[in-house]
């Protein structure tokens, strides 16, 4: 699994894109700050053609629930990998999740 860095593609499962941010600078990976535990959160999605009537589209990511490293953290935050999952704000509520599509980088990867 890779690390996710700044430069990381996140999409909702309708292909919306996430705008990410990092927390840290200070370790990165080609220049690109690598995410740790909070930067996927929160994040705004744009784009998720999920529209009608009643339902409301991607415009948010909510909590992770799988994908930061057990092994390495950077100032006590785990990193992010490219197998990172949770949900979005998006209907039906509690079942359309994000995924990262890019992870960013292609040098640094952690083996289970």
């Amino acid at each position: 699994m890779r690390w996710v860095t700044l430069e990381a593609v996140l999409k909702c499962a309708h292909l919306g894109v996430a705008r990410l941010t990092a927390a840290q600078t200070w370790v990165t990976v080609g220049d690109r700050p690598v995410l740790v535990r909070a930067d996927p959160v929160g994040r705004p999605l744009s784009g998720c053609p999920n529209i009608g009537p009643t339902i409301k589209p991607c415009t948010t990511t909510l909590a992770v629930r799988s994908g930061y490293s057990a092994w390495i953290h950077v100032d006590g935050a785990p990193v992010v990998l490219d197998a990172v999952t949770g949900l979005t704000d998006g209907t039906p509520p509690g079942v359309v999740t994000y995924h990262v599509t890019a992870p960013g980088q292609t040098l640094v990867s952690e083996e289970p």
